[in-house]
């Protein structure tokens, strides 16, 4: 069965020098260089490789610079135009240049979606500059896609807890789309809680090997998450092939099981 994978990029030399990914190569047995050496072709063998239709490809951008700009992601959606889709990102400390930028890329069929990660900033979603790019996502009708969760690079964790940061916006933009990626753990009672009270919040399984995703999650992907839940990797970091291992064991239904690996997220970004 294909998939669709709502994250992932094509690195660049400025993002994978970065010191606080230093965790996520011991973790991955990765180096810089290796991320570096991520190209559009390579990006697209290893979909080949997993049965991967399409990649949604991220943006970067954060205090210090543009680590992979819209330009960047525009001109590797042309590689492939049938197999990429992007997420634009934003300055967050500088609003309207932020809302500019989404209304000049964010056309809902090359670019689908926004994302800003907070701990990049250092900042919880609910803090005020990130209002205006919520106010401008809803105007473009796409999701807003963040991460949720502990955080994996030397940065701050708080920052990724869904109640309260999350939970405030998504009660003051009940029309906002929010796609919070990395499966939220450590807060997965944070997360049931979300996905219950509001029907706009989605979470992708990015960062995790399906064999490794918690349990908890397991049983919330069989309930109120099967309408919400989208596969991701998080590519370079991991291949699609290694994300994919152990769905056989998740328990899923063939229904269950199509909807997380595509359906949704077809649905969510409108692909």
């Amino acid at each position: 069965m294909s998939a669709i994978d709502v994250w992932a990029q094509v690195t660049t030399e400025r993002m994978a020098r970065r010191p606080w990914l230093e965790p996520l190569m011991r973790w991955t047995g990765r180096n810089s260089d290796q991320l570096f050496e991520t190209t559009v072709e390579l990006t697209l063998a290893a979909m080949d490789d997993a049965s991967i239709d399409i990649a949604i490809l991220s943006a970067w951008h954060g205090p210090e610079g543009s680590l992979i700009s819209n330009e960047e992601v525009a001109a590797q959606i042309e590689v492939a135009a049938d197999r990429f889709r992007g997420l634009a990102t934003v300055r967050l400390d500088s609003p309207m240049e932020a809302v500019r930028e989404i209304r000049r890329w964010v056309d809902g069929t090359r670019f689908v979606g926004v994302r800003i990660v907070p701990w990049l900033w250092d900042l919880p979603p609910n803090h005020r500059l990130y209002y205006p790019i919520y106010a401008a996502c809803v105007e473009a009708d796409v999701p807003f896609c963040t991460q949720i969760g502990h955080t994996g690079p030397l940065r701050r964790s708080e920052v990724g807890r869904l109640i309260p940061y999350l939970e405030d916006v998504l009660l003051d933009f009940p029309d906002l789309v929010v796609v919070g990626g990395h499966v939220g753990f450590p807060w997965l009672d944070e997360l049931t809680t979300l996905s219950i009270k509001f029907p706009n919040f989605y979470v992708d399984t990015s960062a995790y090997a399906l064999r490794r995703l918690p349990s908890q999650f397991v049983e919330w992907m069989k309930g109120v998450g099967q309408t919400r839940v989208m596969f991701g990797t998080n590519w370079p970091m991991l291949h699609p092939r290694q994300c994919l291992q152990g769905i056989d064991t998740l328990g899923l239904s063939e229904t269950q099981r199509a909807a997380f690996l595509s359906g949704n997220a077809r649905r969510v970004f409108r692909l």
